[in-house]
C-alpha cells in the first residue's frame, strides 16, 4: 500500500542524494540550469595556435653626419665678397658657394668639392676667410646620416652589419635603415656598446635630431597563447589546460612576446585547449564546463 505523498518524498530523497554526492541513476526534479551547475563552473577556453615572433633589438640615439667635408680657401687673407648658399641647402659637386676678393685685385669662387648638404657656415661678407682655422662651409657628404645609439652588451651580440631596421626620427617620421657599423668595444662604466645605422638619405634630416630604431635580429615560430592565459607565480610559469572537462596545471617555458601573444617553447602541444583567462580560482582537477572563446553568446 502506498501512503499519500510517498512519491513526493522519494523524489526529494533522490535529489538530496545527488547534492550529497551519492550515486544515483536519475536526477528527477532538477532544472536544466541546475544540471549544468553540477558539472562545474563555465570557463572560456581556446585552442592553442602556431604563430611567428620576431626577435628585435631597440636602439635610441641621435643623427650624426656619416661623412663631413670642410671647405676652406686655398690661401689665406681672402675677403668674403658674396655668399651664394645658406646652411640647410643641398649643393652639387662644383657648385659655387661664395666669392672671395684677392688682395692683388680680382676674385675667385669657392666651390663645393662634393655634393651634399650645407650643415654650417662661418662666411660673412667683409670677413677674412681662414685657410687653416674655422671652415668657411661644412658639407654633409651626400646628405648621408647615421643614427648613432647605444645598446646593452647582450643585445650587441645579436647585431650584424646590413641587418634591416625600422627607423623613426623626430621631425622626419618613419624611414628604412640598416646596421652600418658595430663598435668593437664597449663603454666600461655603462657596459653599453655603440652601433651606427645608416638611414634614408632622401629625407630632410637635422643634425642631432633624436631617433629610435627597431632592428629585426631573428624569427621564432611555434606555439602561441594569449598573455591572459599565462600565470606567473613562485612555482613558475603555468598554463591551465582542459582535459576531459577537468583543469590540468601545465608548467611552460615562454619566449617572445608580440601583440598580446606569448610564445610557448615548452609545455604545450598544437591543439591543446587552454583557459583563455587563467586564474587562481581554478585548481588542479577542478571539473569545468569549457566554452569556446568564439562561441556565440546565448
Amino acid at each position: 500500500m502506498i501512503f499519500p505523498g510517498a512519491l513526493e518524498i522519494a523524489r526529494r530523497t533522490t535529489a538530496i542524494a545527488v547534492v550529497l554526492g551519492m550515486s544515483v541513476i536519475s536526477r528527477p526534479g532538477f532544472a536544466a540550469g541546475e544540471q549544468d551547475a553540477l558539472k562545474g563552473a563555465a570557463v572560456t577556453v581556446l585552442k592553442v595556435t602556431k604563430a611567428c615572433f620576431s626577435e628585435t633589438v631597440e636602439v635610441t640615439g641621435i643623427l650624426i653626419p656619416k661623412d663631413k667635408t670642410d671647405v676652406r680657401p686655398d690661401r689665406p687673407g681672402l675677403k668674403v665678397a658674396e655668399i651664394f648658399v645658406d646652411p640647410g641647402q643641398n649643393v652639387t659637386a662644383g657648385q659655387a658657394l661664395a666669392r672671395l676678393n684677392l688682395p692683388e685685385g680680382g676674385s675667385i669662387q669657392v666651390q663645393a668639392p662634393v655634393a651634399g648638404l650645407v650643415s654650417s657656415s662661418s662666411a660673412e661678407v667683409g670677413a677674412i676667410a681662414s685657410g687653416k682655422g674655422e671652415a668657411l662651409f661644412s658639407l654633409i657628404t651626400g646628405n648621408e646620416f647615421d643614427l648613432a645609439g647605444q645598446v646593452a652588451t647582450t643585445d650587441l651580440a645579436k647585431l650584424a652589419v646590413n641587418q634591416p631596421a625600422k627607423v623613426k626620427v623626430v621631425g622626419a617620421g618613419d624611414m628604412e635603415g640598416k646596421v652600418r657599423l658595430i663598435a668593437p668595444t664597449i663603454e666600461p662604466n655603462s657596459q653599453l656598446g655603440q652601433v651606427f645605422l645608416s638611414v634614408d638619405p632622401n629625407k630632410h634630416l637635422l643634425v642631432n635630431a633624436s631617433g629610435r630604431a627597431i632592428i629585426k635580429t631573428g624569427e621564432s615560430c611555434g606555439i602561441a597563447v594569449p598573455l591572459t592565459a599565462i600565470l606567473y607565480g613562485t612555482a613558475g610559469t603555468v598554463v591551465q589546460v582542459i582535459r576531459r572537462d577537468r583543469v590540468e596545471t601545465r608548467h611552460v617555458e615562454v619566449g617572445l612576446l608580440s601583440g598580446g601573444q606569448v610564445e610557448v617553447r615548452e609545455g604545450l602541444s598544437d591543439g591543446d585547449i587552454v583557459v583563455a583567462r587563467a586564474g587562481a580560482l581554478l585548481r588542479e582537477g577542478d571539473s569545468v564546463r569549457p566554452v569556446a572563446a568564439d562561441a556565440p553568446a546565448k
